[in-house]
């Protein structure tokens, strides 16, 4: 672990896996819940948490980089239901790059629980985890000007949901009706970090 200075009053701490930086996300929060940790924005990412609203974030550093994070506790909330139809334009291409049928692409997606590791790229946008690393799958040569709201995708370890149209490079396997983001809503953001995820096949 790293802890890196950012400005007078943030840290980045770097870790070296997707899976310790969501422990340590989730032993953070349990530290400014309970009071022990003053700091007004903790932000996970793929590899790093960024600390914001620091009194004293040289202390923090060398508490941090001393000590053993333990492993993310199991997640109590319930869990999320979002519907999918297994419609995407790059099914079959990921089928043939898993080496099954599109059916069994949807069968496997849908029977796995997904965590929301980290958010980013657009408001609404969570990147989820949960298939094993057999099912890594590249991102598209060329990516795509635009790629419809609601569109379901794979790139590398991690599955994601457009909130809104925008260009992208991941493989498209299906389309939810979810609303992912809602500046009416609160929190406006459907998913965030440690939500636990499941897609529901729908016709």
């Amino acid at each position: 672990m790293r802890a890196l200075p950012v400005g007078d009053a943030a840290l980045l701490v770097e870790v070296s896996s997707g899976d310790e930086a969501q422990a340590l996300h989730a032993e953070l929060v349990r530290r400014r819940a309970e009071g022990s940790l003053s700091v007004r924005e903790i932000v996970p990412a793929a590899r790093t948490v960024l600390l914001d609203g620091l009194t004293d974030p040289a202390r923090l550093a060398a508490e941090l980089t001393a000590a053993e994070v333990p492993p993310a506790p199991p997640r109590a909330r319930e869990v999320i239901e979002l519907p999918v139809r297994y419609d995407g334009p790059d099914l079959a291409d990921v089928a043939a790059h898993w080496g099954v049928s599109p059916e069994e692409v949807a069968r496997i997606h849908a029977g796995t629980e997904f965590t929301v590791a980290f958010c980013g790229f657009a408001p609404g946008f969570g990147y989820l985890t949960g298939l094993p690393a057999r099912y890594d799958v590249p991102r598209r040569a060329t990516p795509r000007t635009a790629v419809p709201a609601g569109s379901v995708a794979l790139a590398g370890p991690y599955t994601g949901v457009y909130p809104r149209s925008s260009p992208g490079g991941w493989q498209l396997i299906g389309t939810t009706d979810a609303v992912l983001w809602d500046h009416a809503r609160v929190p406006a953001a459907l998913l965030s970090p440690g939500t636990r995820v499941r897609f529901v096949g729908a016709v």
